[in-house]
């Protein structure tokens, strides 16, 4: 429940710290005093964007906190899902600046939807305009299955669904792909046995491409290597000629320098490096040989490989076999697509078997509860002055093709206020003091058996007085012992119920005019309550009024 509100710098209110009682709320006030104005403060921590031009003053942040009890509400899970630390007294809070907007919950950043989310397990705010939201079918499911106690079916039939839609599409487009893919597959196999003909190997282009360009200019090589043998080894002053004589040279005067003998070990190891080398020379060039055979097997290989590689617009045998293995898995794809589509296909006639049993479930508890949701509408509204009002529900059970998120079921509330007259849609039949009424008597209902922590009514009270009001006011009595109620109101008989009674006032005794409110005595509800039966300045008879009103 809402234990405290703390509003700064929102519209018309400067500064309010407002404590709730845990039972029924009353705030009264003239129009224009900022009850509205608390309300949408209120409505900005459960999760309503803000606009900053309803700020008082855009020089300073704007900070609405709430502070809820929650232990008896069953929202640890949340915290846990959502990674929020769970504390008893929770407190959501709003800070709000021209340009930013940011929310908390127990002082960790949130977005807005969670923000909203955990609002809407913590307070229902149903003002005179929200009695279209009676005409949705959506509600009227709401309300059918929060008396039957569905909730536990309903989320087991919303996982099944959800699951049966994603397996549902999945099957789907396993089989478009499927039928494109076997249209494709010819071309396929024909790309993977042209590639696996080929037989490519990762480093063979460039060792083919090394080897033609030997063949191409063999004769050039052969000469240049003759002509390097004939320098280094092949003549009577080749250069291994010349270099032992010049270290027969050095050996003679290596005896008197220590450091000739070092260069002469230094020229022979040049020496015997020199004849490997012409060696080597010497075997290239023997080796080297114009194949024409060989040449011409070489050109074919690289002009399948070029081709190759030009078709599937590549540079290399790497790519061309990662393309070769990504056809392999696609052709594998193909030839077990019809198990994975046949096992696919079981899946989902498995989950449509549980879901359309988990609908005829809900149909069957719907339906049982029928009797005692009209019965008990219809009680309450007696109780509140319209003794012949009469409601009915239709409940169709849908076609198989027809589930959706709430089941097989469409339902429809047909009323009649008035003996003798046919139930009919509600927005052709009812007055708006008639669906406030009935509303009223549809949430209090819902707030019986939904354990919701707070319910506000904001001004429901309209086209009714007197005698009804009173009742009205005892039902939202009745209701508080359950739950917390906060309640707006104009009405006398109804603001006579409250357990604690606050007055909301605009404050114009400075340079600006300011929204404050107040807890009101037991003598100032006297007096706010014969001032809503008389006006400003109620006379003895009205303060007697008040007090046998207050009285019960």
């Amino acid at each position: 429940m809402l234990n405290r509100l703390v509003i700064q710098n929102y519209a018309l209110i400067d500064n309010l710290d407002i404590s709730f009682s845990k039972e029924l709320n009353i705030l009264t006030g003239e129009t224009g005093a900022g009850k509205s104005i608390i309300l949408g403060a209120l409505s900005l921590i459960l999760g309503q964007r803000a606009e900053s031009k309803y700020f008082f003053n855009q020089q300073k942040k704007c900070v609405i906190e709430g502070h809820f009890h929650i232990p008896d509400f069953h929202l640890k899970d949340f915290f846990s899902i959502n990674d929020l630390d769970y504390e008893e007294i929770t407190v959501l809070r709003r800070e709000i600046t021209v340009d930013k907007s940011r929310a908390f919950i127990n002082d960790t950043p949130v977005n807005l939807t969670i923000l909203k989310q955990l609002g809407e397990c913590l307070i229902d705010i149903h003002s005179q305009h929200a009695t279209l939201e009676i005409n949705d079918e959506g509600f009227q499911l709401l309300a059918i299955d929060t008396l039957a106690g569905n909730k536990d079916l309903l989320i087991r039939y919303r996982e099944i669904y959800n699951a049966f839609k994603r397996s549902s599409f999945e099957f789907k487009e396993l089989i478009a792909q499927s039928t494109q893919s076997k249209s494709e597959m010819d071309f396929f196999q024909f790309q993977f046995n042209e590639l696996e003909k080929a037989q490519l190997a990762e480093d063979e282009q460039e060792h083919i491409e090394t080897e033609l360009n030997i063949l191409t200019h063999a004769e050039e090589i052969k000469r240049h290597l003759i002509g390097a043998t004939l320098v280094l080894n092949g003549q009577e002053q080749s250069s291994l000629t010349l270099l032992h004589d010049a270290l027969q040279q050095m050996q003679h005067s290596e005896k008197y320098n220590p450091q000739i003998e070092a260069l002469s070990e230094r020229l022979k190891s040049s020496i015997i490096e020199i004849k490997d080398i012409s060696f080597e020379v010497e075997q290239i060039e023997k080796n080297t040989q114009f194949n024409e055979l060989r040449f011409n097997e070489i050109n074919d290989r690289l002009n399948t490989i070029y081709s190759l590689q030009k078709k599937h617009g590549v540079n290399s045998n790497k790519e061309l076999l990662e393309i070769q293995n990504e056809i392999s898995d696609k052709l594998s794809a193909i030839l077990f697509a019809d198990d994975k589509i046949d096992k696919l296909q079981q899946e989902v006639m498995l989950l449509k078997k549980e879901l359309l049993a988990l609908a005829e479930q809900l149909n069957e508890s719907r339906n049982e509860i029928l009797p005692k949701f009209e019965k008990l509408i219809q009680a309450t509204l007696n109780e509140i002055g319209m003794p012949n009002a009469v409601l009915k529900v239709d409940n169709i059970f849908l076609s198989e093709d027809q589930l959706n998120t709430t089941g097989r079921n469409t339902v429809r509330f047909l009323f009649s206020a008035n003996k003798g007259q046919l139930p009919a849609p509600m927005n052709k039949v009812a007055s708006g003091g008639e669906l406030s009424r009935l509303m009223l008597s549809i949430k209090s209902l819902i707030a019986r058996h939904a354990a919701l922590p707070t319910i506000i009514f904001d001004e429901i009270d309209t086209g009714i007085s007197g005698e009804v009001a009173l009742k009205v006011g005892t039902i939202m009595e009745r209701l508080s012992l359950n739950m917390q109620v906060i309640t707006i109101t104009h009405l006398p008989q109804i603001a006579s119920k409250g357990k604690a009674h606050y007055k909301v006032f605009k404050d114009d005794s400075g340079d600006r005019t300011l929204t404050n409110i107040n807890l009101l005595t037991d003598d100032e509800r006297i007096t706010e309550v014969a001032k809503m039966l008389s006006g400003k300045t109620p006379g003895e008879f009205a303060l007697q009024n008040a007090r046998e009103l207050l009285a019960g």
